[in-house]
């Protein structure tokens, strides 16, 4: 298939408007990541890069028409296109570079400075990048929202004070656990929330019975070398040991549910913090009558006073934000009239030369030299004030290169920035 007229779109479900269980099919793992990526390759769509979270599913990318990106989301994930209809959200051209802006610097995360999302960005642009499905455009711009993303956690408080999914987890266990200290804790996941919620448990909390269990017993002991108070469970006994916890807190990431009905004991009273994305907690488990299950949506409702200092800090990050896309869109109406640019130029350097070549018959001891130097600064000139009309905000470009092109008889392909 051949993608030609395309326009920059960003499409995708987030927290603002899905639940997690409806995010969760919409949800991408890393090979259906890759295959969606070699799938859109091979499609020849130019220019596309996933991110997948626990808070949303987006595809930004060129396309004909958003339909095109939205039917390969739905290929690749559980979801229908039906379903997406009542959920997505499609950001176009100048709308998609805004909303890409605030969320790579924390303005769109659910909880509001969260930084984990930056990250994730390098990380979806890293895999796009290793399958060639990246472009200029889009290695610009998402390094111009890293260097936004940064400028902003280093001149604002937007991201002061610890607020995150995992640091809300140990929150919720503070308030809502009496005696939270002498009770049992299993962390089951050792990716980067279990990680997380490891340390924030050490740091928050003087409880000395927490234990880790994880598929690969490997990353445990490694983890523990340099966290000693946290125990080892074997992932065999993962049924005996949830017999033996107070709190399960659930972060292993996996397409379906790692704990069910069979996992639990029917009679023991069990609060289970499910961090993951899709939820990795059954639903079943939460019929249960003596079960307590929280997920990452009612996690992320804990609010405190982090997040009021972090609100007065908004439009600090959104004038940086700004400034920034000023930058990129400075490089895009460059990268968009560049090519006229350089016709110009040539034209008026064969013109130069030919009068040149005309004088040097016509005229003795004629200076070459001294004449090309003098044309040439006419042509600098020249080409620098035409560079300035394009820059103009009241500038049609495509109509003042047709112009030029009627005067020099050249030919000039342009890119159209407006849809771009």
């Amino acid at each position: 298939m051949s993608i030609k007229n395309t326009t920059f779109y960003n499409i995708g479900v987030s927290y603002v408007k899905t639940d997690a269980q409806t995010r969760g099919r919409f949800s991408l793992s890393e090979e259906n990541q890759t295959l969606l990526l070699k799938e859109a390759k091979k499609e020849g769509f130019e220019g596309v890069f996933v991110l997948s979270t626990c808070n949303r599913t987006e595809i930004s990318g060129f396309a004909e028409h958003p339909f095109q990106l939205i039917n390969l989301l739905c290929k690749f994930s559980e979801g229908t296109v039906e379903e997406f209809a009542r959920v997505l959200y499609v950001n176009k051209a100048k709308e998609a570079i805004h909303h890409l802006f605030r969320m790579g610097t924390g303005l769109d995360s659910q909880i509001l400075g969260d930084y984990e999302i930056v990250g994730q960005l390098k990380q979806a642009f890293k895999k796009a990048k290793k399958l060639a499905t990246t472009n200029a455009y889009i290695e610009r711009l998402l390094n111009a929202i890293l260097q936004a993303s940064k400028e902003v956690k280093n001149k604002t408080k937007l991201s002061s004070g610890t607020t995150s999914v995992s640091y809300a987890s140990v929150q919720y266990i503070i308030k809502n656990l009496p005696n939270y200290n002498s009770k049992n804790v299993l962390i089951y996941g050792l990716g980067k929330m279990g990680k997380h919620t490891c340390k924030n448990l050490a740091e928050y909390t003087e409880n000395k019975t927490v234990s880790l269990i994880n598929r690969t017993e490997t990353k445990v002991d490694d983890f523990i070398k340099e966290h000693s108070e946290i125990r080892k469970a074997n992932y065999t006994d993962l049924t005996l040991e949830i017999e033996k916890t107070d709190v399960l807190v659930v972060s292993t990431g996996a397409d379906v549910p790692t704990i069910t009905k069979e996992h639990i004991d029917k009679e023991k009273e069990l609060l289970i913090l499910d961090l993951s994305m899709p939820e990795n907690v059954s639903k079943e488990v939460k019929e249960l009558p003596n079960i307590t299950l929280v997920n990452v949506d009612e996690l992320s409702k804990i609010t405190d006073e982090t997040l009021a200092i972090r609100k007065q800090e908004v439009p600090f990050a959104e004038a940086i934000i700004e400034k920034h896309k000023e930058d990129f869109n400075e490089w895009l109406n460059h990268r968009r009239f560049t090519p006229a640019i350089n016709a110009l130029k040539q034209s008026l350097e064969t013109i130069q030369q030919n009068e040149i070549n005309f004088h040097k018959k016509k005229i003795d001891n004629f200076d070459e030299e001294q004449a090309a130097a003098i044309t040439s600064r006419f042509i600098q000139k020249i080409t620098t004030q035409f560079v300035k009309h394009l820059k103009s905000e009241d500038t049609s470009v495509n109509q003042s290169i047709q112009v030029m092109t009627k005067v020099f008889g050249t030919t000039i392909e342009t890119i159209d920035a407006e849809n771009n």
